[in-house]
């Protein structure tokens, strides 16, 4: 029997982390070797390779990473012997790193990136249970052409969709919409399928674009400090439908003058921002204004999504498309 071959690609998070007594604290510890070597019931009818990318918190994974792993990645998949990829990765950072390349690359097979809320040395570690959920994930024909998939607690997620929402549940990664399937006692059940896929055809990346969030009685400081610092565009995660303070207004005008493009999105968990409100701040005067509406965006990924959009174009109409319709391909 023809064994099907998945490549597993460690870069290091709290799955390979392991308690040092010294200090007291979890630090990078294991190879990538050492990991899968925890998994008890490997299927022997599934060859794997590694690769030791990196072994970083995921705090430290930069954008120069990012780009590299995207190239390691999809060279990986063109070669015909693979089936799919797993992406081993800290959980701080996986929602923004799994968007990244879910951006980046096309392709018909999966790409699963996993991850750990526990250490080795922690009761419960769970590394070793999602890496086998990822590997079942990556050589199943029913997750081909789903993008870049998450998997942490027998729970599949969309990259484009999952966050981190609670810094130390086993079950932190949830999607507004729900899971797009499970892995159920060794079955892997799809509950529904991804409609729409966005790519960004570039390996030129503008990082000067920042984050902000709005607050009650906030002002414009940070956005005229991000304006005077150099930044291309700026994410602001508004209140509600994406209406912001008033004292906040001014600076996104001095901003929308200086030629920074600015996105707005919610602060909420869920929804999508909207041009519902008319007054002084309100989404529709920032529509315009010239601000572009992020849709059901969250904050990180609308970064995420603007500093790749930037790499190509700063055409508003364009980027405007880019975040309003879901299958637009830049």
């Amino acid at each position: 029997m023809h064994k099907k071959k998945v490549c597993i690609i460690f870069t290091g998070g709290t799955i390979s982390m392991n308690l040092d007594k010294e200090i007291g604290a979890a630090v990078p510890a294991l190879s990538g070797e050492q990991v899968l070597a925890l998994i008890s019931n490997q299927n022997q009818d599934i060859e794997i390779k590694v690769i030791n990318f990196c072994n970083i918190p995921g705090p430290h994974i930069t954008i120069d990473k990012l780009l590299e792993l995207k190239k390691l990645i999809k060279n990986t998949l063109d070669q015909e012997d693979i089936s799919g990829v797993v992406v081993t990765t800290g959980t701080d950072t996986l929602e923004e790193s799994a968007y990244f390349i879910d951006l980046t690359i096309k392709h018909t097979k999966p790409v699963v990136f996993v991850g750990a809320m526990r250490n080795v040395s922690e009761l419960g570690y769970d590394g070793a249970s999602n890496l086998a959920a990822g590997i079942q994930v990556a050589v199943s024909p029913k997750t081909k052409e789903k993008g870049v998939l998450v998997v942490l607690d027998d729970d599949i997620n969309l990259a484009s969709e999952v966050a981190k929402t609670n810094t130390s549940s086993l079950d932190t990664f949830q999607s507004p919409y729900g899971p797009v399937g499970i892995i159920d006692t060794h079955e892997l059940i799809i509950y529904r399928h991804c409609a729409y896929k966005q790519y960004i055809d570039t390996d030129s990346v503008e990082r000067r674009v920042d984050l902000i969030k709005a607050t009650l009685d906030m002002d414009d400081r940070f956005i005229r400090s991000s304006v005077d610092s150099g930044a291309v565009g700026i994410v602001i995660e508004g209140m509600g439908r994406g209406n912001v303070p008033l004292k906040m207004l001014e600076g996104i005008k001095y901003a929308l003058n200086k030629g920074v493009i600015v996105v707005i999105v919610s602060r909420c968990s869920s929804g999508r921002v909207f041009e519902s409100y008319g007054y002084e701040g309100g989404g529709k005067e920032l529509v315009d204004l010239g601000v572009v509406m992020g849709g059901d965006m969250r904050g990180l990924k609308a970064r995420i999504k603007l500093m790749l959009a930037l790499g190509k174009t700063k055409d508003i109409n364009i980027l405007k498309a880019l975040f309003k319709e879901q299958d637009y391909a830049l």
